[in-house]
């Protein structure tokens, strides 16, 4: 049995971070208004959810748009919206129960798993509109070079499913060694970086620069860029 009526430091310490709590929380539901996707990993299936701030049950309003329960067939259980924790943002039933719960894993991306069916992303709208309109700007010929210009491998990103959030690499024929012996066959754009892999799982992460050209990071005295053809 805890004895909670002698108030020590602990408690007053404890008592004094309550506060900031609530306010976390709150801030993370007044955050959440407004339009946000929810998606499969590698977006192949999406739905546009609109989080209100009105009461609704156990939670609050929320609207699907027309096409979820088709893409998504776990969203017609989905009647409204609520905040769990600090980093929680739930989907939840007429009951309240949970039909999926998201944990924010970076700013304005959060991360839930349906046992048996795998992970889902909910993120703002149009920022992942944007990330799919830079994913398609990616796609088509590419060719790598040397600090002098000259070509050294040419290679094709394409947006085949390749799972886990990538997409397959294609390296056309007489390439440097150097290349050909990495390898890709994977690529995907994460956090700003066009990130290719080998199926060894060796990666190289490329970054863009003022050029317009994306450059292989470390940087290196004699730098390899990859340039849009």
């Amino acid at each position: 049995m805890i004895i909670r009526f002698v108030v020590g430091p602990a408690m007053l310490i404890a008592l004094a971070a309550l506060p900031a709590r609530a306010q976390d929380t709150t801030s993370l539901k007044k955050d959440m208004i407004g339009q946000w996707e929810l998606s499969t990993t590698e977006r192949s299936k999406t739905c546009v959810v609109t989080l209100k701030s009105d009461a609704a049950g156990q939670g609050s309003k929320l609207e699907l748009e027309p096409g979820c329960a088709k893409a998504l067939p776990f969203t017609r259980e989905i009647t409204a919206w609520s905040v769990r924790g600090l980093d929680i943002v739930r989907l939840q039933d007429a009951t309240g129960e949970s039909v999926i719960d998201l944990t924010e894993v970076e700013t304005g991306i959060f991360e839930g798993l349906r046992q048996g069916e795998g992970v889902y992303i909910l993120q703002n709208l149009a920022a992942a509109r944007s990330m799919a309109k830079s994913m398609d700007q990616m796609i088509g010929d590419w060719a790598m070079v040397r600090r002098n210009g000259q070509p050294i491998c040419g290679l094709t990103l394409t947006n085949n499913d390749a799972g886990q959030d990538n997409f397959q690499v294609f390296v056309k024929p007489k390439c440097d060694p150097s290349i050909a012996q990495f390898n890709p066959s994977q690529w995907r754009l994460e956090r700003g970086q066009i990130i290719l892999m080998s199926n060894g799982g060796e990666a190289w992460q490329f970054e863009a620069d003022d050029n317009a050209q994306w450059r292989r990071v470390p940087d290196t005295a004699d730098p390899l860029i990859m340039l849009r053809q």
